[in-house]
């Protein structure tokens, strides 16, 4: 009888997890730090390729400024290539681990998904007007009614409104959600409990919206993506998986949408 050949494990499989190679106290520095390279690699990487289309335009450098910041087009594709980027990076990092989003709760859809989100939508919902009415007490001179700097500002006609709710609505939650609830929560599990994982994602989720206010930092804003990140961690660790957290997220931002752009004239 012929002699069977042993099956040869591969090197990769016995190599050590990225997060095996760092003490557990430098993890989540390393992770914090990962996330923030990516935001800015993906935003400048935008901002170049817009730069280049308006260079090659042949426009001046005021007309290309001006398209940046005013064109509804200009902003869907920057909102576009950003989250392209952001994804992007994300895949070749795990694909380098030998690694697929999948692990980190990126899965197929389930009947049930849109369930969770609708149900988790009220509880994000009461919790935020419990804590903006407690604050409010606290700090009577709390601004609740901050302007927020979404970038765009004057949307007429039925493709610009399309072109809106694709880059409000459907691609932040998307990239946000793979981005902070997927890899760095998933990341920071494996060097603290799950409760301070899901705090200081939360956190850092805010921190990265604070810059969004018209006039001074959004603090109204970032409370509010603070608290609707521990409800979309909590629907993470329960569910295991990115999509309901995504159509919460969806959710949540579609009502702001038709207030902003349905329901008022901007």
């Amino acid at each position: 009888m012929a002699n069977k050949t042993p099956t040869k494990t591969k090197k990769n499989d016995l190599s050590p997890k990225p997060w095996e190679r760092l003490p557990k106290w430098l993890l989540p520095f390393a992770l914090i730090l990962v996330v923030a390279l990516i935001y800015f690699i993906s935003q400048y990487a935008a901002d170049i390729l817009l730069s280049i289309y308006a260079a090659l335009m042949g426009w001046s450098a005021a007309h290309a400024n001006q398209w940046l910041a005013s064109s509804i087009t200009a902003q869907f594709f920057y909102i576009l290539l950003f989250e392209v980027f952001t994804v992007g990076l994300l895949y070749l990092i795990f694909k380098h681990y030998n690694k697929s989003l999948k692990s980190i709760g990126l899965k197929r859809p389930r009947l049930k998904d849109p369930l969770y989100a609708i149900i988790a939508y009220p509880v994000y919902l009461i919790i935020y007007l419990i804590v903006i009415g407690i604050v409010t007490h606290l700090i009577p001179s709390f601004n609740v009614s901050q302007s927020q700097n979404i970038g765009f500002n004057s949307v007429h006609g039925v493709y610009q409104l399309v072109l809106t709710f694709i880059s409000l609505v459907i691609l932040p939650p998307i990239a946000e959600e793979i981005l902070f609830r997927g890899f760095l929560f998933e990341g920071l599990k494996k060097s603290m409990p799950v409760a301070y994982a899901g705090i200081l994602t939360s956190a850092i989720f805010a921190a990265a919206h604070l810059p969004e206010g018209v006039s001074s930092l959004f603090w109204i804003g970032a409370i509010d993506v603070f608290i609707l990140s521990l409800v979309l961690v909590y629907l993470k660790q329960k569910t295991k998986s990115l999509i309901p957290g995504m159509i919460l997220h969806a959710i949540k931002n579609l009502v702001a949408f038709i207030s902003l752009f349905l329901l008022t004239n901007r």
